[in-house]
């Protein structure tokens, strides 16, 4: 049974691979001349690589790394030690730690922030504790009602002083959807808190060692193609075809440089698009139903990502960085944290830009200028006095619409995988489950999208997947 897939982010990717797992012979058809989606990466003419975004991989990520697994590829994922580094702008080139011992969940966590004493004053800590704590042990159902506040709401309504929220989750949430907590529903920092406190390795982070294109989508698309299904890319969905009753007829495909438009048909039919783009290719008579409204609550937040080539090392630190910085969200020496792209003598920073509505419109040597000047700030002796580090190349990528912005609200429109087409599916991490705008979220949600196409559309020899739920990554130990 053919499935038809318009997009070849991990999302659709994941759902191609899983279909063949289960007997289905998929078709992904991406409109762009790279794989990945959000964490594409290119080439540049000196064969450096730059990317879509920071990727960071967390050991709360279980489909993900599962998926690896399944592979045969998660040895290209690089574990740093438990830790989690701040900056700190009143100490200009300084950082604090929270260091997280050997110990089980939560205990763990708790040690961490209780030794940590740059951040954090002993009053601070027990105000932490009072807000966080309950919601722990109140459980996901908990986490889930508070969607209808920001962050910023709900610790105001626990009793968090506003310099805890300074101090540490303005990083967090920019590094979680790009958004400050003022606008970011608590539910996703307290999903992603639960996730990190109740695992011992919940947030354990690891970096590929290479390209994401290069190291991870590519060898999903060897599976797929290994096991009958194709992977086209330069094939831009123009128009989803309907027949009389509604369900889909075929996907018609835009030809490429004067090719004629062509129809891709299929027993069944995924979007795997980002859910912009899906409202945008939306069939008229859709419009009308109320599951596909709901879309229009949906909307992609803009990112801007920057990886800046010096000449000479900042620094020696293999670690995610948390900037503190206003305009930055998070960053990291790429040359340190990442084999492929090391270098002992040269760092190479990978920047995001957060929140980024009012510089997705400027050029990109304004985007340039505004980081170094961060950057003196964080790198102050790099910076100063007869020879400061020169800027030898650098890449800007813009994303106008990345992962759904999630403010207060939004999980009432995420949609399920299951349309009510009866031959059509979405993918994507905007759908509904349970780890939000992520790496992981994408990979669940095709492994979600190929069962309920199993669930409905059954073949011979298919059969049920293995769903992973969030449970301690015992992978993520071994570094």
């Amino acid at each position: 049974m053919r499935v038809a897939i318009a997009g070849a982010g991990l999302a659709g990717l994941s759902c191609a691979k899983y279909l063949t797992d289960l007997g289905y012979t998929p078709i992904v058809l991406e409109s762009r001349d790279v794989l990945g989606g959000l964490v594409a990466a290119w080439q540049d003419a000196d064969g450096d690589w730059y990317e879509t975004g920071l990727h960071v991989f967390f050991g709360a990520y279980p489909n993900m790394l599962q998926l690896l697994k399944e592979l045969g590829i998660e040895d290209r994922l690089q574990w740093k030690k438990h830790t989690m580094i701040f900056n700190q702008p009143e100490k200009p080139g300084t950082y604090s730690r929270f260091d997280f011992p050997n110990l089980p969940a939560p205990l763990n966590g708790i040690v961490a922030i209780l030794r940590n004493n740059d951040m954090l004053s002993w009053g601070e800590k027990i105000e932490l504790a009072k807000g966080l704590v309950p919601a722990m042990l109140r459980g996901q159902k908990y986490v889930d009602s508070t969607d209808q506040y920001t962050f910023s709401e709900w610790l105001k309504q626990q009793g968090v002083s506003e310099d805890v929220q300074q101090d540490i989750f303005i990083a967090a949430s920019k590094s979680l959807n790009f958004i400050n907590p003022d606008e970011i529903s608590a539910v996703v920092l307290l999903t992603a808190l639960s996730r990190f406190l109740q695992q011992k390795d919940g947030s354990k982070m690891a970096f590929l060692d290479g390209s994401p294109t290069e190291r991870l989508c590519q060898p999903l698309v060897d599976y797929i193609t290994a096991r009958g299904g194709e992977v086209r890319l330069n094939a831009p969905l123009k128009e989803i075809l309907l027949n009389e009753d509604g369900t889909v007829k075929g996907f018609l495909m835009r030809g490429l440089n004067g090719a004629a438009d062509y129809i891709e048909t299929a027993d069944v039919y995924v979007s795997a698009m980002p859910v912009d783009v899906m409202k945008v290719m939306l069939p008229n008579p859709w419009k009308e139903n109320d599951f596909f409204q709901k879309l229009e609550g949906l909307e992609g937040v803009p990112v801007v990502n920057l990886q800046l080539w010096f000449d000479r090392k900042l620094t020696d630190i293999d670690q995610l960085l948390f900037s503190r910085s206003p305009l930055l969200s998070v960053y990291a020496d790429m040359s340190n944290t990442c084999r492929g792209y090391a270098n002992p003598e040269r760092s190479m920073l990978e920047l995001v830009l957060a929140p980024a509505k009012d510089w997705i419109a400027k050029s990109d040597e304004e985007i340039l200028q505004a980081t170094l000047a961060e950057l003196q700030k964080l790198f102050p002796s790099h910076f100063s006095g007869d020879n400061p580090a020169k800027l030898l190349k650098y890449h800007v990528v813009k994303t106008p619409r990345s992962v759904y912005k999630a403010t207060p609200g939004r999980q009432h429109y995420r949609p399920s995988q299951q349309t009510p087409i009866s031959n059509f599916f979405l993918s994507g991490s905007y759908t509904m489950q349970p780890y939000l705008g992520s790496m992981e979220g994408a990979v669940l949600s095709g492994k979600l999208t190929a069962q309920a196409i199993a669930e409905g559309h059954s073949v011979a020899n298919s059969s049920t997947l293995q769903m992973q739920t969030p449970q301690p990554a015992t992978n993520a130990a071994t570094v």
